[in-house]
């Protein structure tokens, strides 16, 4: 192995593959991996065209402070509907009574347990929540 190919090596320009039985290619990992022969005019296309696309290639988070109960259902509709994460600051309903504030609590329940929403308080001066729908997840750390 020269320079340049040491150089290349380096700069993350080749891959080599291997396993546990040294140095292979792509095409000969994919038969050692899963017993098949894809064949060598597939290898081009396959192992250089394959890409995994996800249902939904991104999400909106969306800063919502609700003043009435109608816009706790556009939340609603937010996570169940669109999949999008939400951040709520629910201090206008707080100010506004302590019954507006109680059923904006109850649609929060109803996300989680119905709908498998999640919820995290991210900080109780400001009642600020991040509610996301079930496929994604939310994951708090200390």
């Amino acid at each position: 192995m020269g320079f340049t190919d040491n150089l290349k090596k380096s700069l993350g320009f080749e891959e080599e593959y291997g396993n546990n039985f040294g140095s292979v290619s792509p095409k000969q990992s994919y038969e050692y991996d899963y017993g098949l022969d894809i064949g060598s005019e597939f290898e081009e296309e396959f192992l250089d065209d394959f890409t995994i696309s996800p249902e939904q290639s991104f999400y909106e988070i969306i800063l919502i402070k609700p003043k009435s109960m109608d816009d706790m259902d556009y939340v609603f509709d937010q996570i169940v509907e669109e999949k999008n994460p939400v951040i709520l600051d629910l201090t206008f309903l707080q100010k506004k009574g302590i019954n507006e504030f109680r059923q904006a609590g109850e649609r929060l329940k109803i996300l989680r347990e119905q709908y498998k929403a999640e919820a995290i308080l991210l900080s109780q001066v400001k009642n600020l929540i991040i509610v996301t729908p079930a496929r994604v997840k939310l994951v708090k750390k200390d």
